[in-house]
């Protein structure tokens, strides 16, 4: 019997979607290798505190939270996000929660964690203008910042199921997600994708290394100097 606790989440996942266990399938394997870049890499130790960056509280979804779930050193995780998560300390047996707002600073001292993870959340903040400023306070609250974000030109977008749509100029595609009464995803401060190009124009202090799911760039990892520099 399954007695996690019940919590009312955003619908990010299509729950009802025909296409939801393909898309869990490669996103499992995907994030496995996420995982293991961030190992690989970033060379964690049980001495290291970390910073998980937006979390979800979604319970259903064997690929939510997936970090909590592999990472062996539980109690040095500190967990965050917009939504309520707290749960989710004493069910993983993590260090701490902290609810944060959208578009403002995050609540922690200069380089306070040693290594950030945060996948899957870039793309969620809004514009460009907000993008740049989450990426910065990443970086000013940890010595080192490991981030994942998908590809925009990836053939399938992961969120609305729709394969090629998001290559079109970015305004066509929310005119037609809300033709398709994907409204939701239509709205700039839910999904706003990047390139290459996009991530780069964020800040000059970064690194991007490449997650490949059918031979295609599916995913973008976003290193600081500190991780490259070891």
């Amino acid at each position: 019997m399954n007695n996690d606790k019940k919590v009312k989440t955003i619908d990010y996942f299509g729950y009802d979607s025909n296409f939801l266990k393909i898309k869990i399938f490669f996103s499992l394997k995907a994030r496995k290798k996420m995982y293991k870049k961030f190992i690989d890499l970033c060379k964690p130790t049980n001495k290291d505190e970390i910073l998980d960056l937006g979390v979800t509280p979604d319970t259903i979804l064997a690929d939510s939270n997936f970090f909590e779930k592999m990472y062996p050193y539980k109690d040095k995780i500190t967990i965050c996000s917009i939504e309520d998560c707290k749960f989710m300390v004493k069910k993983y047996k993590l260090k701490s929660f902290v609810k944060i707002k959208p578009h403002q600073r995050l609540p922690f001292k200069n380089k306070q964690f040693d290594k950030l993870f945060c996948s899957a959340v870039l793309e969620h903040v809004g514009t460009r203008e907000n993008q740049e400023f989450f990426l910065k306070e990443c970086l000013r609250v940890s010595k080192e910042v490991f981030m994942i974000t998908p590809n925009r030109y990836f053939f399938l977008e992961m969120h609305t199921f729709i394969p090629l749509l998001h290559w079109l100029p970015w305004k066509w595609f929310q005119k037609i997600l809300n033709i398709l009464k994907k409204d939701f995803w239509a709205n700039i401060n839910n999904l706003n994708l990047l390139s290459k190009r996009n991530i780069k124009n964020l800040n000059n202090d970064i690194y991007l290394k490449k997650i490949k799911t059918l031979g295609m760039t599916s995913n973008y990892i976003i290193l600081n100097k500190n991780i490259i520099e070891k």
